[in-house]
Formats: structure tokens, C-alpha cells, sequence
């Protein structure tokens, strides 16, 4: 089959954000291109809506976010095709405005809003970093999953974890976690627009051999007063490297600005990396990595605590954070709830979430008449089935406000259930194709969270279909506007 043409599609979203003039700078997670604009009010909202190919349009985290679905890919190609070479000829230093007087009211909304755009700032940073990187952990933990299931003995162990096979494959998906500083250094470069290799050294530094054969026995490489510096095991980490990377691109900015150009090709790296790789090291690391571990534990403990209020409340709202692009936020959390504890009670409360909208959706597709309706309906069930759930919210559960309700109300009954089981999972990937990432790797006997994620799920699903069925849709209702969004965080 001939690939599809976005070149057009993409002339359009270059139009309506505003043109290339207005484009500071654009990523793309999985299912929305997330450009940083210039002038937010520049672009027309209303005309990429009614788009062919464009689902829907946000403001969020201080984004810009047109939801494309699975092309997104595609897209961002075609958009970048056209928008790449201004973006390279752009000046990316900060414009200094004329400075005027202001009242002490003035200058205290100025502060919150300077606040706010920090914030905002810093949360796009974060899931810029991270969300170029999602679909390989993702994968990682259906192959983590799938060996625990060939290695469970109710299965009669087909595999066994001591087998050169299984130690194999065991390694093509550990490698996405154990190299995450690699990954997410170069990842993050890439969203501060600086080097990307540079990031990635930094990163193969903190999970070199020797350290993290240093870091697991927590070496002391010197004191101070009494005081032990120790080394750290920084594979399977996120923070440190986020960190690091934006160190990075404050010290190559300044060496830009005084040394001269013959000495930057060999200095400029060199120097980065001895200084940030030293801060991180001594200093950074240890305290991020740290508080970082202690909060994934934490949250952990808590959902685990709460049970099946926990479970509820997770279940019943956690699809809201999405229509506000906000859910990415919680991405690294559970992340590093799986990187260090090696499972996540949070996400398989998300999981029945991404269930529950999938339901609703194909009850619409299976209820609706309209050839349009059912063939978008049965694509973005299928998606959420997968783990992704913008295309049946921005595509139909929120333009019937019933709907999404309805796959509210079926994953909050099962994120109930979820706690109520005490069910965690042990990979990425959730929802339906996710079913493999409820095996523990270390215990495949203990099938205790795998069954919480059958009965939560099926109910998720059932609940949600009939609610929708019966109450959440009919053809004669009229498709609404997208749901007014509160403000952005910051730009």
C-alpha cells in the first residue's frame, strides 16, 4: 500500500498555529504534536478542529497541543519538513523587554504569572523529556511480562529464567531501563535544543560499569568533616539525568559566550562533561535520586494503603488529568515507581482507566448508525485498548459528555477493585494489550495482581459498555463542543 500524504494536512497546522514565524519549537508524544508558540492567540483553534485528520485542539502545560492519533508520526514529519529549516535560522536567545512602572498589584500578578510559566515550563521540560521514550519502556515491559508468563509453573515453565533464552530476551528489554539515563539525557538535549550527544555521555557515564558496581555497594569516594560521599547506582533512573542535562545546557551556553570558536569543537564538550558529570556525581545525584525514590515509594505506599478508596478516587478522575494533557506529568512518577521498586500500584489503577474509556467508545460504535461515527468509534476503542486514550476522548467521549462520564464511572468501579485487591503491575503498558505487565518477573507463581487486572478490567469494560448503552448515548443526541479548558499552567 502507498504511504499516505500529510504533506497538505500539515500546511494546514502550519497555518492555523500561526505560521512558521509563530513556531518556537514542536515534539510530539503519542498521539499530539506539542508546539510551543510564539503568540498563542494567533492560532485559530476553531479551523484546525474542523480539520480532517486533526481530533482535537488543547491548551495545556504550557503547550500548544493538536491531537492528531496514531499518524502522529507521520505528521510531525510532514510538519517538520515544512517548519524545520526556520526553526533552525531562528535566534533562540530571550527578547528584552522595555521595562515599565508597576503597581504592587501589578507586580504581584506579574510574580504569579512568572511563577506559573515557570512551572509550566518545567513540567514541559520534564514530559519532553520523557514522553520520546515512552514507547520503548513500554515495549520493554510487555517483553519483561511475556517471560514471566512463559516462566510461570502453572504454564509447566516453558522458559527458564536461567536459560540462555530467556537471559537473552531478558536483556533486549532490561537494556531500555538500565541505559534510561542514556536514553532520557539525549531526549531531553533534544527539547533544550542542546547537544544531544554530549547529554548521552553524561549518561553512559552514570551507568558505566565500574560506578554502578561502586554505586550498589555504595562506595565512599571521599569525605568531608566526617561526612561520607558515596557512589550511587543511577541505572534504572530518571531525575538525575533531567537534571543534568539542563546543567549541561547552561554550561555549554556560557563556554559559547567566552571561548573562543577554534577552542569550542574540543573544549566545549570536554569541560561539560568534567563539570556536570563532577556536580551530578557528588552532588545533584545522590539528592535527587534520593527524594525521587522516596516519593514513587511513597505514592506507592499510599495507593497501597488507601485500597479501594485509593482505587476509586484514582479510577474515577485520572482520565480528567488527560483532556488537560496533564497526565504526562504523572508518567515519570510511575516510571520511577517501576525502575526502583520494580512495580507500580498507581499504574494499574491507570490501567482499568484506559479500559474504561475504550468500552465506552465502542458502544458508541456499536449503538450509532452513522458510518462516520462507527468507523472513528471502533479505531479509538482499539486504541484505547492499547494503552492510548486521546483518539475516543477528543474524537467522541468528550463531544458526548454521557460518554465520557460513562467510562468514568466503569473505571472507577474498577480502580476500586484494583485497590481492593492490593493489584500492581510490574511493566509499563496497561489496558488490554498491557495483560502481561501483571506477572511479576520475580514471583511468576503469585498470580494475585494478574487476576485483580482480569476482574477489574472485565468490569471496567462491562460496566462502561452498558452505562453508554443505555444511558451515555443515542444518534438522535447532538455533538457538543470540546469541553472549555481552565488556563494554562504557563507558555
Amino acid at each position: 500500500m502507498a504511504q499516505k500524504d500529510y504533506s497538505q494536512l500539515a500546511q494546514i497546522i502550519v497555518q492555523n498555529v500561526g505560521g512558521s514565524a509563530n513556531i518556537k519549537s514542536l515534539i510530539h508524544c503519542i498521539s499530539r504534536l506539542r508546539f510551543t508558540l510564539v503568540d498563542e492567540s494567533k492560532a485559530q483553534d476553531d479551523v484546525l478542529r474542523q480539520t480532517a485528520g486533526v481530533i482535537d485542539v488543547l491548551h495545556a502545560s504550557g503547550q500548544y497541543q493538536v491531537v492528531i492519533g496514531s499518524a502522529v508520526t507521520q505528521v510531525y514529519d510532514a510538519v517538520m519538513a515544512i517548519i524545520g529549516p526556520d526553526l533552525m535560522a531562528k535566534d533562540q536567545s530571550a527578547t528584552i523587554k522595555e521595562e515599565t512602572p508597576e503597581t504592587p498589584t501589578a507586580a504581584k500578578a506579574s510574580q504569579q504569572s512568572a511563577f506559573s510559566r515557570a512551572w509550566g515550563n518545567l513540567i514541559g521540560f520534564i514530559t519532553g523529556s520523557m514522553s520520546p521514550i515512552v514507547g520503548v519502556i513500554a515495549a520493554a515491559g510487555i517483553i519483561k511480562g511475556i517471560l514471566a508468563l512463559l516462566a510461570m509453573p502453572q504454564l509447566g515453565a516453558i522458559l527458564k529464567p536461567t536459560s540462555v533464552l530467556y537471559l537473552t530476551v531478558s536483556a533486549m528489554a532490561d537494556s531500555a531501563f538500565y541505559f534510561l539515563p542514556v536514553l532520557v539525557g539525549f531526549a531531553a538535549a533534544k527539547k533544550l535544543n542542546s547537544d544531544p550527544i554530549v547529554a548521552a555521555v553524561i549518561g553512559g557515564f552514570l551507568v558505566y560499569p565500574q560506578l554502578v558496581t561502586w554505586g550498589t555497594n555504595f562506595k565512599t569516594m571521599f569525605a568531608v568533616g566526617g561526612f561520607p560521599f558515596q557512589f550511587l547506582n543511577y541505572t534504572y533512573s530518571i531525575f538525575p539525568m533531567i537534571l543534568a542535562a539542563w546543567l549541561a545546557k547552561l554550561v555549554e551556553n556560557w563556554l559559547a559566550d567566552h571561548l573562543p570558536s577554534y577552542l569550542q569543537m574540543i573544549f566545549k564538550p570536554l569541560i561539560t562533561i568534567l563539570v556536570v558529570g563532577t556536580i551530578t556525581l557528588i552532588i545533584t545525584g545522590p539528592i535527587i535520586q534520593g527524594a525521587a525514590n522516596g516519593i514513587a515509594d511513597l505514592i506507592n505506599w499510599l495507593v497501597q494503603a488507601s485500597g479501594w478508596l485509593g482505587g476509586l478516587i484514582i479510577g474515577g478522575f485520572y482520565q480528567v488529568l488527560v483532556i488537560f494533557g496533564l497526565h504526562w506529568g504523572v508518567v515519570p512518577l510511575i516510571t520511577q515507581q517501576i525502575s526502583g521498586s520494580g512495580q507500580s500500584a498507581l499504574n494499574a489503577i491507570v490501567s482499568t482507566t484506559m479500559v474504561g474509556q475504550g468500552a465506552a467508545v465502542l458502544a458508541v460504535a456499536c449503538k450509532t448508525k452513522r458510518d462516520d461515527l462507527k468507523t472513528l468509534g471502533f479505531a479509538a476503542a482499539i486504541s484505547a485498548f492499547c494503552g492510548v486514550t486521546e483518539p475516543a476522548i477528543y474524537g467522541i467521549n468528550l463531544r458526548y459528555r454521557r460518554v465520557f462520564i460513562s467510562g468514568l464511572l466503569g473505571s472507577a468501579v474498577g480502580g476500586l477493585i484494583t485497590g481492593l485487591f492490593r493489584g500492581s503491575m510490574f511493566g509499563f503498558t496497561g489496558s488490554l494489550i498491557g495483560f502481561s505487565s501483571f506477572f511479576s518477573p520475580k514471583h511468576p507463581a503469585d498470580l494475585t495482581s494478574f487476576y485483580a487486572y482480569l476482574l477489574a478490567s472485565a468490569t471496567a469494560l462491562i460496566i462502561s459498555f452498558l452505562v453508554t448503552w443505555f444511558w451515555g448515548y443515542n444518534d438522535q443526541m447532538v455533538q457538543g463542543k470540546k469541553v472549555e479548558k481552565k488556563a494554562r499552567p504557563g507558555s
